[in-house]
């Protein structure tokens, strides 16, 4: 019989903040379990495993995560968008660097909350890149240019990355600029 009161809400929660506390990489069925003050096997009875539970986290951070930047987006365009996305994009990595890892996994289509989540992630971004009139395959590629970026600076900060002694943020906002100054200046394909 299940703890009263346990849910697999309640596990998938605790996992995450788990996962922000000790790194994804540390997260495990029995630290949960440890966490809740239950008996290992008793959080079968809520995930199928920990690659469930990794799946269910990665959902749960992808509706956290685009979340954040839809609210972020709304009423701003170009460059002003693309701030508030990117801002919104590196707050929710330093926030939550152990369930924002998850964020990367690409949602299962037989989970309908991953796909939903995800699929509104990319709704934000390619409505922050409409400002700039890209549409279609352009926005596929400036979306995967934002996102590579993106990705790329909130990972190598987390990981110590930069040593120099200049202001990151400053080199933030510089990258952030430059998306802008490539998204005015897209590549149109000839014809």
């Amino acid at each position: 019989m299940p703890r009263a009161g346990l849910t697999p809400a309640i596990v998938v929660g605790e996992a995450a903040r788990l996962a922000d506390e000790v790194g994804l990489d540390k997260l495990t069925l029995a630290l949960v379990a440890q966490r809740l003050g239950v008996a290992l096997p008793s959080l079968y009875k809520h995930v199928k495993g920990l690659d469930d539970l990794r799946r269910q986290l990665a959902a749960l951070a992808a509706q956290e995560l685009a979340e954040a930047m839809a609210t972020a987006a709304i009423g701003r365009s170009g460059l002003d968008a693309v701030i508030a996305v990117a801002d919104a994009y590196r707050a929710y990595a330093h926030a939550h660097p152990g369930r924002y890892l998850t964020t990367q996994r690409v949602p299962d289509p037989n989970d309908p909350v991953h796909v939903k989540a995800g699929e509104r992630a990319v709704e934000t971004i390619y409505a922050t890149l409409h400002g700039y009139g890209l549409t279609g395959d352009d926005a596929i590629d400036a979306t995967r240019a934002l996102r590579s970026a993106m990705h790329g600076f909130v990972s190598l900060e987390a990981a110590g990355g930069f040593g120099l002694p200049q202001d990151v943020d400053r080199s933030f906002v510089q990258l952030v600029r430059a998306l802008d100054t490539a998204f005015r200046a897209w590549p149109r394909p000839p014809g």
